[in-house]
């Protein structure tokens, strides 16, 4: 986590920004939950826990700055909050993709490219450079496709 927190700061320098104790703090609770994806209400309630006196508009600026910096990837997954993980700046590919259960809201990542073959062919056909994509699927979990 050192190395991380170190590339982030190194990377802030590079832009004339500055890691404070506050982004720091943002940072350390990303990748404490890099396995969930959080709000910004939820990534706001955890610092709040560790600094009470954290507002919550610099926890929205950090993650504005953050996924400007491609440090995390903001997500909608349909509910109408952003969501956010781990972006390419710190070493994590676009190559996954979700799952989301329409009924209980749980997000199941799949951690390998399905659209690699479709990626080349769209690349080749259209003289296009894909740089990122999302794929999204929207169904029911194992729990709440299990019958009753």
């Amino acid at each position: 986590m050192k190395n991380l927190i170190s590339d982030v700061g190194d990377k802030l320098r590079q832009k004339e920004y500055k890691l404070t104790s506050r982004r720091e703090l943002v940072l350390r609770v990303l990748l404490e939950n890099k396995d969930k994806h959080l709000s910004a209400e939820e990534v706001y309630n955890l610092v709040k826990s560790k600094a009470p006196d954290t507002g919550l508009a610099t926890v929205y600026r950090t993650l504005e700055l953050f996924h400007e910096f491609d440090i995390i990837h903001a997500i909608d997954f349909g509910d109408g909050r952003k969501r956010y993980e781990l972006g390419a700046g710190l070493g994590h590919s676009h190559q996954h993709h979700h799952l989301i259960c329409t009924q209980c809201g749980n997000i199941i990542e799949v951690n390998e490219d399905l659209l690699e073959e479709l990626e080349n062919r769209v690349c080749q056909q259209h003289e296009f450079t894909i740089t990122n994509h999302q794929l999204k699927i929207f169904g029911l979990c194992k729990n709440c496709s299990a019958p009753k």
